[in-house]
């Protein structure tokens, strides 16, 4: 169990962006909560009851944690069985009764549209890895993708010629989504010039390889983010899902519809999709002087 809660706080660092606090806070619940099973002698989460979880919030209660404590703890166990079942580590989220509000809510900081190109021409052309990273980085914001989905994608899976990729979201849900010209120039020189080099094993499909010719992993595109984006010396907390979030702001500022950006993004649900609806101050302000009848 506490390796499924590692790779659960991965997660929640790689692709949400969580802060390290709210990530501390998670493994603190959730370890309380794997010890409170293994005494009661539960040694999977594949073996809890809604009644086992409903029994902790009292265990939390009757030890004097305050309503909002264990309100915390019940929305990482929550999360926490989400994404085992979306991971396929489970069939059945036996959390689905309780309801919680919205989480997340609290958005990552958008790069601002120059910061972007700073980032994507911080990659060092005259490496391989470098063209490898820099084929990454502008396929990321060309499409919003989740760092898991592009970690995941096939060669197959692009279509250079119609400009478009093929993505595997979650549930196994397939979408289209378009490639501007940047990117595929991108791409293309990176399938072309390096990663025949990084290739090790002819039947290795994964589109974007290691130095050691393996499938990359999510930590090692959340390192390669990071580094990037000290070399740019942008001063803002970025994480992949900080690229995911710029895309979907940057397009809604410039007139996308939020049914398209659904679309794209893989949101099964629009409330998701709203969240990114939020403009800053002085752009309201702007708006505001241009069509007010009485600026």
């Amino acid at each position: 169990m506490k390796k499924l809660v590692e790779e659960f706080l991965n997660y929640l660092s790689i692709e949400r962006g969580l802060a390290v606090n709210s990530i501390s806070s998670y493994r603190r619940d959730l370890n309380n909560y794997i010890k409170y099973l293994e005494k009661n002698k539960i040694g999977s989460f594949s073996e809890t009851k809604r009644n086992d979880i409903t029994n902790f919030m009292l265990y939390l209660k009757d030890k004097g944690l305050n309503s909002n404590s264990i309100a915390r703890a019940l929305v990482a166990i929550k999360v926490l069985y989400r994404f085992l079942v979306n991971e396929r580590y489970l069939k059945d989220d036996v959390t689905s009764v309780f309801t919680l509000p919205r989480i997340w809510r609290k958005l990552p900081q958008v790069l601002r549209p120059e910061e972007v190109e700073k980032l994507l021409r911080s990659p060092n052309l005259r490496t391989k890895l470098g063209i490898r990273d820099k084929a990454v980085l502008e396929l990321m914001y060309a499409t919003g993708m989740r760092v898991s989905e592009i970690a995941g994608l096939k060669l197959n899976d692009l279509n250079l010629d119609m400009r478009f990729v093929k993505c595997t979201g979650k549930g196994q849900k397939e979408r289209i989504i378009p490639l501007g010209t940047y990117a595929v120039q991108a791409l293309t020189k990176y399938i072309d010039k390096t990663r025949p080099g990084l290739l090790k094993q002819k039947e290795e499909l994964h589109l974007f390889l290691s130095r050691l010719g393996r499938k990359i992993s999510r930590q090692t595109f959340w390192k390669a983010v990071k580094v990037y984006a000290k070399k740019s010396r942008i001063k803002k907390e970025i994480t992949p899902h900080t690229l995911r979030h710029s895309f979907a702001t940057h397009l809604l500022e410039r007139g996308a519809d939020l049914r398209t950006l659904q679309e794209m993004l893989g949101h099964s649900d629009i409330s998701t999709t709203q969240i990114y609806t939020h403009i800053d101050k002085e752009r309201l302000k702007q708006i505001h002087r241009k069509f007010h009848p009485r600026p």
